[in-house]
């Protein structure tokens, strides 16, 4: 076996373990790296664990270069891009910064802050070795600032991307105001369940302290509790206490603005995402999912601000779910074929179970099923609600009929493997266009089917 594939099947595996356990694993792993452990792994194993550290928010050892990214953490993204979003900073940037922070701009005030924040986390202080960082940060944001006012060609040439100067100016604007970041930090533990009217006026007196002594950093605030919240939509609730404006026409021309942006952004991936896909090559619960997102995000950003129709936002968000739902009605009108393949039947005989129908056709009406089915919640925001409803009602129809006609069929002939293939594959679709008891009411027609011709 190669090194390639045992890699892989490593990160298989990790993959695939609890939470609990994948979190403890990697607090060991990162403890061992701080000590400088040879014999594991460390990068493979913790590449392996991180989908399932990221999907359960589990706490991470403070390793100091995650403490040297406190300031600007909840700006870090994985997202791929083709330009530089205000307030997004990609993860590949983070090590070829530390490595110029730390092997050109301050090597040795770097390795000692290495080298101390490392003895303080193997010794279990984890405040003192933050403490550490805070003194760190406005040391690095001043030699990253001048570096790159003074030849910001030179440094985009050292890191190899073009983004990456604007998103190192950004972690320097941050770790500039680390102090006033981590009080933003300690009163938004996230998640945050809900961005109620105290914590609102709490986040706003940090926020207008920060216009008066950095006012760079201040539009910064409402991004960083956006990405703190279970429902980033809430995060306009900053702008229109700041601003004491409901119009997203006036909202979005401040600073403040870049809320919504940001959040249209997420919107627009979304509509790039749902936009390619196509049949036959589709996954009905990932589409579902991020049109779902999308229309969340639609209706709720519409519950927070007044979205006026002339508005530059309401613009954008009339025109994106226009294309959504075209996207949409183009699945729906393509269900009834696909149901049919899979459920042939014959004018004057009903249901034709004289031949075996094929594993895909199968799998796709299922498919095809799931996207109705699970699309009615949503579709209304999503503007495809009466093609849902349409397409969802003649799907039941052809569906009903069929389970009729293969109850006769069971009944005329229990051995016919046709029929009992079919049956377990009805049982199915049932279940996900009417429910599970339907289903199990089913089941026992067709039990009772062949009891009665035995």
């Amino acid at each position: 076996m190669s090194p390639q594939e045992r890699t892989g099947l490593l990160k298989a595996f990790l993959g695939g373990l609890p939470g609990v356990a994948a979190g403890r694993l990697a607090m060991a792993v990162e403890v061992d790296r701080l000590m400088d452990g040879r014999a594991l792994p460390h990068e493979d194993i913790l590449a392996g664990l991180r989908p399932v550290l990221r999907r359960d928010h589990n706490d991470r050892t403070p390793t100091p270069l995650r403490l040297f990214c406190h300031p600007f953490q909840d700006l870090l993204t994985c997202q791929p891009r083709t330009a530089k979003q205000k307030a997004s900073i990609t993860r590949s940037t983070l090590t070829p910064a530390w490595n110029w922070l730390s092997q050109t701009l301050l090597p040795t005030e770097t390795a000692a802050y290495a080298r101390e924040c490392k003895a303080l986390v193997l010794n279990l202080k984890h405040e003192e070795a933050l403490a550490r960082a805070a003194r760190f940060w406005p040391l690095a944001a001043n030699a990253m600032t001048q570096a790159l006012a003074t030849d910001s060609q030179a440094v985009k040439k050292i890191l190899g991307d073009p983004f990456a100067v604007d998103d190192i100016a950004e972690m320097a604007l941050l770790l500039s105001a680390g102090e006033a970041v981590e009080q933003l930090s300690a009163l938004l533990p996230a998640p945050v369940a809900s961005f109620h009217e105290q914590l609102v006026w709490q986040v706003r007196d940090i926020y207008e302290r920060l216009v008066q002594e950095q006012p760079d950093v201040a539009p910064y605030v409402a991004v960083i509790v956006m990405n703190r919240l279970v429902r980033p939509w809430e995060a306009l609730r900053l702008p229109l206490l700041v601003t004491r404006h409901t119009d997203d026409t006036l909202i979005a021309k401040t600073d403040m603005g870049l809320v919504g942006e940001i959040l249209f952004a997420r919107m627009d991936a979304l509509k790039s995402s749902i936009q390619i896909t196509r049949h036959p090559l589709f996954d009905a619960d990932r589409l579902m999912e991020e049109v779902k997102t999308f229309a969340d995000l639609s209706s709720h950003i519409v519950k927070e601000i007044e979205i006026k129709r002339e508005g530059e936002w309401g613009k954008r968000l009339l025109a994106e779910r226009v294309l959504i739902g075209k996207v949409m009605e183009g699945f729906m009108d393509r269900a009834p074929r696909e149901f049919v393949a899979a459920l042939p039947s014959q004018k004057a005989t009903g249901g034709d179970f004289s031949k075996h129908v094929a594993p895909e056709k199968q799998e796709m009406a299922l498919r095809y099923a799931r996207l109705v089915a699970g699309s009615r919640f949503f579709a209304a925001a999503a503007s495809f609600a009466a093609k849902q409803k349409m397409v969802y009602e003649d799907l039941c129809a052809i569906l009903k009929r069929y389970n009729e006609d293969l109850i006769k069929a069971l009944k005329a002939n229990p051995q016919n493997p046709v029929a009992n293939a079919q049956f377990l594959l009805c049982a199915e679709l049932t279940a996900v266009l009417y429910s599970d008891e339907e289903a199990e009411l089913l089941r026992r027609r067709g039990r009772a089917a062949l009891s009665a011709a035995a």
